[in-house]
């Protein structure tokens, strides 16, 4: 008991554990009031969040009840492959099989909401303190990257948001190649089991979306390819096998498990781009969403620090979601600071600064010399899948956390000139206190966190398939979240596109109830129609509740304050 007691305490006190605690304690308090009432309110608004909670909540009663037909989901009735229809959070699937109901899957979105934020911090202190990083260095790194002021803008987004995985993964394949950028590579340290885990976390990373898991995807492969032909080069010139048999094992293994993901999601969408062409978007949505330069300078209105101060400047954006991309004052200043004064090699700093400038030149897509080449636009013509990542703005990701490590290095070596003993170290220590103040100010946040709408009693009492309507707009949000109570299936539901049976059944709708209407959606399989009425209003289904259906062979019911018909 003795020893266990102790193993016990090590553990708890260990600094892995320390910094998991940290990460969720910040989360909690950076986030709040997200947890304070966590089944009744979401972060953002009431469109994409609701979205995405019932993709969570989809995939978690998939994996319960049928995993192999986990893309054909319950909304967008008769519509294949409908899972699939926008980015999705794959991943969080076992967060799914907890719960069920319309408040055990928002609770759900608000803690994966949390954790998000929680991961985020963790990863990147993983990684800056595997570069070489000291722990106050790793923990300004962590809360700048995570909870930097252009996530901000992203409140709405858990798929950008859930980027953790990507400083996680690149921590563990650096640490399985032993490899820092205070040290470089150190064969002693090869830890094969680390690369295979640096790996699989990077399939699940891009398992929640490919709006920042292509990158990934794209930057993994050019790393093995620049490792490869080096190691290449140097045995073709006599040189020794540096990596070792278990390391390139480790690879090969790894990195096929993260390739099949990889495949398997792929082809899933290109299966719907080949059902429905119209999914494809061209570049003019890439150009649509390009920042322009003054945009990495400009804040979000949900930053609590500088939300007031940069309005002005936010009313000269098209489109400020997508082109507020301040990373935080801090850490532009501190990672300037990392190019001149670090721990860290020279040529690696010049490597993490071209970094910065390349991923802030292509964040700006089509405003880059005018959407000239090289550029975000080239990559969109060049690279498989690139073209779909519409918004050039969202790879301040990468611009940022290479700021942290940049940061970091900065701060480490003010750490290291610190002398052992003295007031000096004394006041040192107060100063580096500074930064950590400065980067948590930036990090607050004063996102709303709107009351979710209560499913309508009369839809658990609808026979399915069913059809809502208002069958437009924000509705169609709403009704894949109360579609969790159950999973019925319903023809209505959000796309990045609008499946044609979906355009259809909401045409033939609209001259709901006639003889024509009821005889279609009768013959699209929907066996019912609940009618919202104090949602008609300005809709081209304003009026329906009014008409007669005597001879139609329906029935209609009111229950609650929303209007039930029956289709058979």
């Amino acid at each position: 008991m003795a020893a266990a007691g102790r193993t016990a305490s090590r553990l708890l006190r260990h600094e892995w554990t320390l910094a998991s605690v940290a990460g969720l304690l910040l989360a909690v308090v950076l986030t709040w009031p997200t947890l304070k009432n966590p089944w009744t309110t979401i972060p953002g608004d009431l469109a994409d969040p609701t979205l995405q909670t019932w993709q969570v909540a989809w995939a978690g009663h998939a994996l319960l009840t049928d995993p192999l037909a986990i893309w054909h989901a319950n909304a967008l009735y008769p519509a294949m492959y409908s899972y699939a229809y926008t980015d999705t959070l794959l991943g969080y699937a076992p967060a799914g099989l907890f719960g069920s109901g319309v408040e055990a899957a928002v609770f759900r979105y608000n803690l994966l909401y949390v954790f998000a934020y929680a991961l985020s911090f963790v990863g990147a202190y993983a990684l800056v303190r595997q570069l070489g990083g000291v722990r106050t260095a790793a923990a300004v790194a962590g809360i700048a990257w995570a909870f930097a002021p252009w996530r901000m803008a992203h409140s709405g987004h858990l798929n950008i948001l859930s980027a953790g995985g990507i400083a996680l993964c690149l921590a563990m394949l650096a640490r399985g190649h032993g490899w820092s950028l205070r040290e470089g590579h150190r064969p002693h340290l090869h830890r094969p089991g680390w690369i295979v885990a640096g790996w699989l976390t990077a399939a699940w990373q891009v398992s929640l979306g490919l709006a920042i898991g292509l990158p990934l995807i794209y930057i993994l492969a050019a790393a093995g390819l620049v490792v490869a032909v080096g190691l290449g080069w140097s045995r073709w010139r006599g040189g020794r096998w540096v990596l070792g048999r278990r390391v390139v094992v480790a690879n090969l293994v790894g990195g096929a498990l993260f390739g099949a993901v990889c495949i398997w999601l792929g082809t899933t969408y290109l299966r719907v781009v080949e059902l429905y062409p119209q999914a494809r978007r061209d570049l003019s949505w890439t150009e649509m969403f390009s920042p322009p330069l003054r945009g990495y300078l400009v804040a979000p209105a949900d930053s609590w620090l500088w939300g007031d101060y940069f309005e002005p400047a936010r009313t000269q954006l098209s489109w400020p979601p997508e082109m507020t991309l301040l990373p935080g004052v801090t850490l532009i200043m501190l990672g300037v600071a990392g190019l001149s004064y670090s721990a860290f090699r020279l040529r690696y700093r010049l490597m993490l600064g071209l970094g910065v400038l390349v991923s802030g030149a292509l964040g700006l897509g089509s405003n880059l010399a005018g959407g000239g080449d090289p550029g975000y636009m080239t990559l969109s013509r060049l690279l498989p899948g690139w073209d779909a990542l519409r918004t050039p703005g969202r790879l301040m990701l990468w611009t940022s956390l290479l700021l942290a490590v940049l940061a970091a290095g900065a701060i480490t070596e003010f750490v290291r000139q610190l002398p052992d003993t003295g007031w000096q170290r004394v006041a040192g220590r107060i100063v580096l206190v500074v930064p950590l103040l400065l980067v948590l100010a930036e990090g607050v946040n004063r996102t709303p966190h709107p009351e979710v709408p209560p499913a309508p009693t009369a839809i658990s009492s609808a026979p399915e398939p069913l059809l809502v309507l208002p069958g437009e707009g924000i509705s169609e949000f709403h009704v894949m979240l109360w579609s969790t109570e159950g999973f019925p299936r319903v023809a209505n539901g959000f796309a990045n596109f609008v499946p044609p049976a979906q355009q259809d059944i909401r045409t033939m709708s609209m001259s709901f109830p006639d003889p024509g209407s009821i005889a279609f959606l009768r013959q699209a399989g929907i066996r019912s129609v609940v009618v919202l009425p104090d949602r008609l209003a300005g809709t081209p289904w304003d009026g329906v509740t009014f008409r007669p259906v005597e001879g139609l062979g329906i029935t209609r019911e009111e229950i609650d304050g929303a209007v039930l018909y029956r289709l058979d």
